[in-house]
């Protein structure tokens, strides 16, 4: 099998780069190791920056987002009993985030790619990468129990952290930058109206908290817990006593509630791979980078991620200039790091890294009090959330 562009993983940024590559004339086949059932059943964090949304609407893939989903214009910072809201609209000249699930967008793009004669090979488990160094890389993959193989002439690893494409990179050739947070989330998924009209996160004595929203039906809701809990010690009843704890308010809001039907715990860390690219091989999402989710920035950084690779492989089939490829890494870092700034930092000021040390809840409360009511500090949430600051 031959195609100009081999993308192995068919989660969103695979499917979106091979979308915009049709765009502009240019073939691909995509790899993807679970079933298209499974790719668009599994529900997934859904907060788009303004520039994601807006680039889905700009390729034609965002009517049903524009339809279904939900345009929020803030978020809400609770602590010591209180709400503070921070208002995106005002801070950013009018911009916003859209609530919509990551297998909705993916549902999209799958949809949108085989209307167009795109090629998806669901079910095709990419085993290895080869002849990186050379004009003719090669993915090999198992489908139906046989071994197949592409020759392209690129290679884009969208196969996230456990992926055969970042390890194909020597380890001479990159260096990797970890940090693994001592807390994990527990989430739920809950059948039932919604709370708010817009997330809530919590600073709390017992630990973080975030109420958030997957559509009028579905709600989603975490709150901080030990990495190594076994979901099954917590019964629904204990769930939502916990929620209502850290949530709770001087003015007497209350937590709606409702079935709950997934329960999960989800380790804190952040990552980054350095470089990008190696040969003709380029890593997007969760193959090059995973952020803790406090920032709603891990399929952003993925769009970014291909919109930077699609542009320089457009440019590339269009004058034979490489330039753009040459500095994709280079470009694509720059906002990882910003965006993982944003996700220490939103982490480190929302959860409880040592419930015995009163002086760290004190700093953090007092953090909280200066970003909610300096307009400067707002700003810098509300620039950085929208994805206004991350360039």
């Amino acid at each position: 099998m031959r195609t100009q562009v081999g993308i192995v993983g068919g989660g969103p940024a695979g499917l979106l780069l091979s979308h915009l590559l049709h765009l502009e004339g240019i073939a691909s086949v995509v790899l993807e190791r679970r079933s298209r059932e499974d790719l668009e059943t599994t529900v997934r964090a859904g907060v788009l920056e303004y520039g994601t949304a807006e680039l889905l609407k700009e390729v034609g893939v965002g009517e049903r987002m524009e339809r279904e989903g939900s345009v929020h214009h803030g978020i809400e910072l609770r602590f010591d009993g209180l709400g503070h809201r921070i208002d995106f609209a005002d801070l950013t000249d009018g911009l916003s985030i859209t609530i919509y699930g990551q297998q909705e967008v993916v549902k999209d793009l799958i949809r949108t790619r085989l209307e167009t004669g795109g090629q998806i090979l669901f079910d095709s488990e990419a085993e290895s990468v080869h002849d990186l160094d050379t004009d003719s890389p090669k993915v090999r993959f198992l489908a139906d129990g046989e071994e197949e193989e592409i020759s392209c002439d690129y290679v884009a690893g969208c196969d996230g952290f456990l992926g055969v494409c970042r390890p194909a990179v020597p380890e001479r050739a990159r260096t990797e930058y970890t940090r693994t947070y001592p807390f994990g989330w527990f989430g739920i998924l809950v059948e039932g109206p919604p709370s708010t009209k817009e997330l809530i996160y919590t600073l709390h004595d017992r630990g973080f908290a975030l109420v958030s929203t997957r559509s009028p039906e579905i709600q989603r809701l975490y709150f901080q817990c030990d990495p190594h809990d076994d979901t099954e010690e917590w019964s629904d009843a204990r769930i939502w006593d916990e929620l209502s704890a850290r949530l709770a308010t001087r003015d007497g809001w209350e937590l709606t509630d409702g079935k709950i039907f997934q329960k999960d715990i989800v380790q804190m860390r952040s990552f980054v791979c350095e470089p990008m690219q190696y040969g003709r091989l380029f890593l997007a999402g969760d193959a090059a980078h995973i952020v803790p989710p406090t920032g709603a920035k891990g399929m952003n950084l993925a769009v970014a991620d291909v919109r930077v690779l699609a542009r320089a492989l457009i440019e590339f089939y269009g004058s034979g200039d490489t330039e753009l490829l040459d500095a994709y890494s280079e470009t694509c870092l720059r906002r990882v790091w910003r965006a993982q700034r944003f996700s220490w930092w939103m982490t480190s000021m929302l959860h409880r890294f040592d419930r015995s040390d009163p002086f760290q809840l004190k700093v953090q409360q007092a953090e909280l009090d200066y970003v909610t009511s300096s307009r400067a500090a707002a700003t810098t949430i509300a620039e950085n959330y929208v994805g206004a600051a991350l360039g």
